[in-house]
């Protein structure tokens, strides 16, 4: 029950009772696809608090009514709820794999000079998919050959804005040669600023892996990186986002996920490769495609 102390903010007052947790996250899980429960309720409740201080709430009750009314503080709910601690070149040997394996494989399907699209889900404050970019320039010797597409999006929007404005902390670049920082990267007061042009080459955008409408809006993709999300997600969502990435490929486009995650164990929608450099699943070109 929620209890009000005159001149105590609200974080320190709110107790928050068991049919109010449930109901919170069960609001997460439909908005969001994350999936919390009881071992989750210290990290759940010091988000909650910490929002109804920031928004003036005295209660739960008056909290999730605001919630109702208000999507600008449905989505920095839901931002304050996600996990965006990435590095440059983070699992590298997948970097390896896309100019060694797949971008061969994918151009051999498709006229010269036609698009090929990659797209980064989640991509946190922007390493991932300026990481891709420069992988292409250093490895990739038909990088000139061929537009290339790289998209990154996220659900959280403050992170959005962090990668479009593309400024990083020394960890950030602590997986990167000294010689790339030197080369795509700018020393400033506030850190390091990445490359102008590098910057103008990948697009951000807002996207729920887990919403099937909105996921709708993102189609043709050769290569989708959504690597560390599903292991947030509960079997019923993790396979919804599986079906909406399925849906975002190319027929014969190659999805990338994190070292702990299987597709096997998911959905039986794609087919696993196996390469030199990585295990990736696939969509089938076609329903023969072997």
């Amino acid at each position: 029950m929620a209890r009000d102390i005159p001149g105590q903010p609200a974080s320190d007052t709110v107790a928050v009772t068991d049919a109010e947790f449930e109901r919170l996250c069960a609001f997460l899980y439909r908005r969001s696809g994350l999936s919390y429960g009881e071992t989750k309720r210290y990290f759940v409740e010091r988000r909650l608090r910490d929002r109804m201080a920031a928004t003036g709430a005295r209660s739960f009750q008056a909290y999730f009514g605001k919630l109702a009314t208000d999507p600008g503080e449905v989505e920095r709910l839901i931002n304050a709820f996600t996990v965006n601690e990435t590095y440059f070149y983070r699992e590298e040997h997948q970097f390896r794999c896309l100019t060694g394996s797949l971008l061969d494989r994918i151009v051999a399907r498709k006229p010269a000079g036609s698009p090929i699209r990659i797209w980064a889900i989640p991509c946190a404050t922007g390493e991932e998919p300026y990481s891709i970019a420069i992988w292409l320039l250093e490895n990739w010797p038909k990088v000139d050959e061929w537009d290339i597409e790289i998209i990154g999006s996220d659900i959280d929007t403050r992170v959005l804005k962090a990668a479009e404005a593309g400024l990083y902390s020394t960890r950030a670049l602590m997986r990167l040669p000294e010689v790339l920082v030197a080369k795509y990267f700018r020393r400033t007061p506030a850190g390091f600023l990445i490359d102008e042009a590098l910057r103008g080459s990948v697009r951000f955008t807002r996207a729920n892996v887990v919403d099937a409408a909105e996921m709708g809006r993102y189609r043709g993709f050769d290569v989708v990186f959504c690597r560390n999300l599903l292991i947030y997600f509960d079997e019923v969502s993790r396979r919804q986002a599986a079906e909406n990435i399925y849906d975002s490929l190319e027929p014969g486009g190659y999805v990338c996920l994190g070292h702990t995650e299987s597709m096997s164990r998911i959905s039986s929608l794609f087919r696993v490769r196996r390469f030199p450099e990585a295990i990736v699943y696939q969509k089938p070109a076609a329903p023969d495609d072997d």
